[in-house]
């Protein structure tokens, strides 16, 4: 079994992490005046500017 010789630092291990992070994709609806979060309907059940809900 592989054991690491050493401890990990904490810049190492957050240097090999640094694309494990949510992207934010906010998008301006113009429809509805608002900015929402895109591929989602909005709370208005609007989505690409149709009602779908």
């Amino acid at each position: 079994m592989a054991v690491p010789k050493r401890k990990t630092s904490k810049a190492k291990k957050n240097a090999r992490q640094t694309h494990k992070k949510l992207s934010s994709t906010v998008s301006y609806d113009s429809v509805l005046g608002v900015y929402k979060r895109s591929h989602y309907v909005s709370s208005d059940g609007y989505y690409k500017g149709r009602k779908v809900i």
